[in-house]
């Protein structure tokens, strides 16, 4: 697997021998509220117990700053979008897909209004994660929230992060799986995932890996990585 940082150049196309590479862009995201559905409440109770309300509002600002980013870099790219393939952390496989972001992107995501956007452009949006393995997550976020609202054991909490850490590496070996399976020779996809995956660990060696930018403003975001839902 190739793995280099875009720097506005066009990517290296061909293998030796003149075979075709598939190049995946990387971007690295943080959820907000909107994405997260029935446990944002709770997400936000652990976080302003931590931080406070200020911390809480300068984290909203900073995300909302990355999202321009994100999508300014994105159109820099000059996609080809027929030729494009849109990947997203937490979208099913479920021939609903479309549906799915259409009314996420209507609640208010900016991550789902740039996969919509992108998608009436010509791109291709593609289902990604197991079902199975998201209501696992899901099962196990709700369990571990509870508990860090509650005064569990440090033990419990240990285990619960250490279970949740299985099950994301899990997920990422999927991801990097359907990446593999639907990722055409002469295909460009776009991944947004969370900070805490490691898709690119798991991913083909003819799938070249380029980063849509260096770093993410880490003095906030890290502060959210501290909960179990940024994934």
């Amino acid at each position: 697997m190739k793995r280099d940082n875009l720097q506005g150049s066009p990517p290296e196309r061909a293998l030796p021998g003149g075979l075709l590479t598939r190049t995946l862009v990387y971007i690295p995201i943080v959820h907000t509220q909107v994405e997260m559905g029935s446990v944002a409440a709770s997400l936000k109770k652990v976080y302003l117990e931590q931080y406070g309300e200020d911390e809480w509002s300068t984290h909203i600002r900073v995300i909302d700053q990355m999202w321009e980013g994100i999508r300014r870099r994105i159109e820099a790219l000059h996609l080809d979008y027929p030729r494009t393939r849109l990947y997203q952390d937490g979208l099913p496989i479920c021939g609903k897909e479309l549906d799915i972001v259409t009314e996420v992107a209507r609640r208010g995501s900016q991550n789902h209004q740039i996969l919509l956007d992108l998608s009436q452009k010509g791109c291709c949006l593609t289902g990604t994660e197991s079902p199975q393995l998201l209501l696992q997550e899901y099962d196990h976020l709700k369990e571990a929230l509870g508990w860090q609202t509650e005064r569990h054991s440090f033990w419990r909490r240990l285990w619960a992060e250490r279970v949740g850490q299985r099950l994301l590496r899990r997920r990422d070996q999927f991801i990097a799986r359907r990446v593999d399976e639907t990722l055409k020779r002469d295909e460009t996809g776009i991944l947004f995932v969370g900070l805490k995956h490691e898709v690119d660990r798991y991913l083909p060696k003819d799938i070249s890996v380029r980063y849509l930018f260096h770093r993410l403003p880490l003095r906030y975001l890290n502060r959210f990585s501290v909960l179990p839902a940024n994934s």
